[in-house]
């Protein structure tokens, strides 16, 4: 069988907050931004990469979803606790700088793992939790 991973999605409560902290600090490009002010669907990947994208979407806006769905879901990334997406990088202090002096919230500087890996950890301007392995 031939399947690839083509998205994956992390909330966003402020796109334009999005866009700075994906394009801007972490230098992905935007393949896609669709809809508009906080309705928008913003899909992101590495620069020149034509694999796997994230889409960055508003997640109150699923029809379906009742008020205290959307109330327990924004209570959840305000903690961090909705979204986790891992990274990978040859350059794992390189991207940590670059990130902290981009002024994004830090949960975890280097760090080599007792299973083996060696990684740090940041937030998004929604509260997602981005994890960054160090490739090699």
């Amino acid at each position: 069988m031939d399947i690839t991973i083509h998205n994956t999605f992390l909330p966003h409560d402020d796109p334009e907050a999005s866009l700075a902290f994906y394009r801007d600090v972490l230098g992905f490009e935007v393949r896609a931004d669709v809809g508009r002010g906080k309705m928008r669907w913003i899909t992101v990947g590495p620069a020149g990469g034509s694999g796997t994208s994230i889409v960055l979407y508003p997640p109150g806006a699923d029809p379906g979803i009742t008020e205290d769905e959307r109330r327990v879901i924004a209570e959840m990334m305000a903690k961090g606790t909705y979204a986790i997406v891992t990274l990978a990088t040859p350059d794992l202090d390189g991207v940590f700088d670059r990130l902290q002096g981009g002024g994004a919230e830090v949960v975890q500087e280097p760090t080599d793992q007792p299973y083996g890996i060696r990684d740090c950890a940041f937030r998004d301007p929604a509260g997602n939790l981005i994890r960054i392995n160090q490739l090699g």
